[in-house]
């Protein structure tokens, strides 16, 4: 049984790592986005914590095992209690930067790569604010639920991973 969270600065390849453990694995994987925003409104709501809170209960409930990824504090402490470990994702801000620059369309965030393109001085702005915001999507929001979690835990401060995160069997 294997329940991972994964967390980290946008652009530090949360989705991407998730997506490989969860081929490796055969786990289902939550992606914070998915649950944290109200969907369908022309601007962006976060959802009620409750309504997200309900989301995530009922993944973590149907599986065994799982991965949830996000950058999302408050939501990731939810999910924290039922891990079995946490990998926190820091390659530092200028590989976020790239990483960022080239990544894929995220059909489920735009609607079209044009659109994914015109925000992405917006999203470099963000990235670089990581270490210096005080909210839950911040560097010292991950810190503490990093050093507060006393299962099994990795910190990655590179863009290369480990082919299955040192795990030898699939999930159960």
């Amino acid at each position: 049984m294997q329940r991972i969270v994964v967390f980290g600065n946008s652009g530090s390849g949360k989705s991407t790592f998730a997506r490989q453990q969860s081929a490796i694995l055969d786990c289902p994987v939550l992606d914070l986005d998915t649950v944290a925003w109200e969907p369908e409104v022309e601007t962006p709501t976060r959802r009620l914590l409750e309504a997200s809170a309900a989301n995530i209960q009922n993944f973590i409930s149907a599986s065994q095992s799982w991965i949830v990824e996000g950058c999302y504090a408050d939501l990731l402490a939810l999910a924290t209690p039922h891990a079995t470990e946490v990998v926190f994702l820091n390659p530092g801000t200028e590989t976020c930067i790239e990483n960022a620059r080239q990544r894929p369309w995220e059909p489920h965030k735009y609607s079209s790569p044009e659109a994914q393109d015109g925000n992405l001085d917006m999203l470099i702005a963000w990235i670089r604010e990581y270490e210096h915001r005080v909210d839950e999507f911040s560097y010292p929001a991950h810190r503490r639920l990093f050093d507060g979690f006393r299962g099994r835990k990795r910190e990655l401060q590179s863009n290369e991973r480990p082919g299955a995160f040192s795990h030898s069997s699939q999930c159960e």
